[in-house]
């Protein structure tokens, strides 16, 4: 039997186009020789659907488009449709509405509906919001092959892997148990770096303690903040990796079960990156070109200072959507060093892209005037540089607003952990490109853009629009690598009059928002106390700006975006460090 994976990008809500995709990839898959057709999870309206799924004409729609697309497929195809299933026990057992499903179409009827049985609520994911967890282990037998089904999370829960159960039930050890030839896994599962790593670990694990091959099929494209990578792989029962599917991109791909050995036999194996830099290349360029194509925006615009990030950020629009597409503004103020203006002027020629040039002095002097009575007396300080911010982020918005096009935020993940960005300036816009690549990082993306520049044109079985960044030498000027960063809100100012060093800044957040470190842990690795204390504390006053940013595409496990819900209004900071030192402040009325 030949079994193929439909690695297919879908747009949330767009059921007609969804099912467009579905059916094209079975049309291929049926024309290649297979039997039976895997897409992934919610394929028909796209993951995360949200409070979409709150709004009964959109279940009802969903289903209706079930219907159409079961008329539709190729005879002699079997499919899996990842679906929801209203649940008819909800009113009377006090249960969730809904359920996360995967139906199978074949001979024209659905033949059977196989529910989600672990739903996650932990980051980004919030399933017990909708659904309610299915209580049977799922298979279905085709051409006598039994076929084991499982979406997602149902993966996740193997307690010799994890040394732990996160639920109470282990699907695939359920499946085990009832004896099926193998097992798929329909699955919606988010980009982060070296997650794909992680996953073709954790299933060899399974594979090999079950002795049953395992093929998993991944959503691509990208969804609001998240970024899927698609790269569905399957496993043979030795837990030998058989086949592996492009990553970032649509594809589409053949395994075969042989039923005299009971097994998958080898396929094509795609490579993997050669870094976790041009891993992150990748999946930004998709989160980009994606977030303006199913937001329907055609161009965009973002400031251009001359700094590495607004560089990275013109890079990855550019290689996105074309450089026709990409519009740089300069924006320099009576502050602004002469290189600012020459290396942006210098990136935006080697990109291609067009630009334009926006002095701020006078409009600074306006606002001088006005603010002239009222700020009498004072000391020039954050107020007046923060000005100069506001200024540059309502002229973006001007530019955007007349013209339609969706204003990029440059901002990196450092500057957003400690609140250095301005409200409302710098933090404008519509997609916070880089917010969850710390500065280092994106000094290293960069070095490795500059050495592997032009890049290939992506491959896909899919009719996608895709472009490539038309460079044959380093987009990024060499000056931009080595000058210190800086804001340029005044005088000879650098990043450093206000922060630690970025090499410094960057492992202490590592440690504290993604290891979940204490102060004590931190300085223990190394780290000066008064440092780590002022940085703890900059992570907590800037809790405010950050639910007032853009959406960032979220490319670690631990972003600034619907997974992270801290409270504004805390001061659980200062009480920790107090009962780390033993100093527990008590208060009396």
């Amino acid at each position: 039997m030949k079994i193929a994976i439909a690695q297919i990008n879908p747009t949330i809500g767009d059921l007609p186009g969804n099912a467009a995709k579905i059916l094209y990839a079975a049309q291929q898959a049926a024309a290649a020789g297979a039997r039976l057709l895997l897409t992934p999870e919610l394929s028909l309206c796209g993951y995360p659907p949200r409070d979409l799924l709150l709004n009964p004409s959109f279940v009802e729609a969903m289903h209706i488009t079930l219907q159409q697309l079961v008329k539709d497929l190729p005879p002699n195809l079997a499919v899996l449709v990842g679906t929801v299933e209203k649940n008819a026990q909800a009113h009377h057992n006090g249960e969730k509405p809904l359920y996360n499903s995967m139906a199978l179409l074949d001979e024209g009827k659905i033949k059977q509906v196989f529910h989600k049985r672990l739903l996650p609520t932990y980051d980004v994911f919030d399933e017990s919001r909708y659904f309610e967890p299915g209580l049977q282990a799922n298979y279905f037998t085709l051409d006598d092959i039994d076929i084991g089904v499982t979406i997602c999370e149902d993966l996740w829960n193997d307690e010799e892997f994890w040394g732990k159960r996160s639920y109470t039930n282990n699907p695939i050890a359920d499946l085990a148990i009832l004896g099926v030839d193998f097992v798929v896994n329909l699955s919606a599962s988010p980009y982060s770096v070296n997650k794909q790593q992680f996953r073709e670990t954790m299933l060899r694990h399974s594979a090999i303690r079950f002795q049953q091959p395992i093929i998993y099929a991944n959503q691509v494209g990208g969804n609001d903040d998240l970024i899927f990578d698609g790269r569905s792989f399957a496993l043979n029962s030795r837990g030998d990796l058989i086949c592996r599917a492009r990553g970032f991109e649509t594809d589409l791909v053949i395994v075969e079960f042989d039923e005299v050995q009971r097994d998958l036999l080898q396929s094509t194996v795609v490579a993997e990156y050669e870094s976790e830099d041009e891993e992150i290349w990748h999946a930004l360029v998709l989160g980009v070109r994606d977030y303006a194509q199913k937001c329907r925006f055609s161009q965009v615009v973002l400031g251009l200072s001359g700094g590495i990030d607004s560089s990275l950020v013109a890079a990855i629009a550019t290689a996105a959507l074309g450089k026709e597409n990409v519009f740089g503004v300069l924006m320099p103020s009576p502050y602004s060093s002469e290189h600012s203006i020459t290396d942006a002027l210098a990136l935006s020629e080697s990109l291609g892209i067009k630009t334009t040039t926006l002095p701020i002095g006078q409009l600074m002097q306006g606002y001088d005037n006005t603010l002239a009575d009222l700020f009498a007396g004072t000391q020039f300080g954050l107020a007046e540089e923060n000005i100069q911010s506001r200024i540059r982020g309502n002229l973006l918005m001007a530019i955007a607003n007349k013209f339609g096009y969706l204003l990029l935020s440059t901002g990196n993940k450092s500057e957003m952990a400690v609140g250095y960005c301005t409200l409302y300036g710098d933090m404008n816009g519509g997609l916070a490109v880089i917010a969850d690549v710390p500065k280092t990082r994106v000094y290293s993306i960069c070095h490795w853009l500059n050495h592997h520049s032009p890049f290939p044109t992506p491959h896909s079985p899919f009719p996608t629009p895709h472009s490539q960044l038309p460079t044959p030498h380093s987009p990024i000027p060499e000056n931009v690598l080595i000058k210190a960063p800086s804001a340029e809100l005044k005088p000879g100012q650098v990043d450093q009059d206000s922060l630690p060093p970025y090499e410094i800044l960057d492992d202490i957040l590592q440690r504290l928002i993604h290891n979940h470190q204490s102060a004590a842990q931190i300085v223990d690795a190394g780290h000066d106390a008064q440092i780590v204390d002022r940085v703890i504390q900059m992570v907590a006053r800037a809790e405010f700006k950050r639910r007032q940013a853009p959406p960032g595409l979220k490319i670690t496990d631990r972003a600034f975006g619907t997974g992270w819900r801290m409270p504004i209004a805390s001061n659980w900071f200062s009480v920790k460090n107090a009962y780390q030192s033993k100093t527990i402040p008590i208060l009396h009325k």
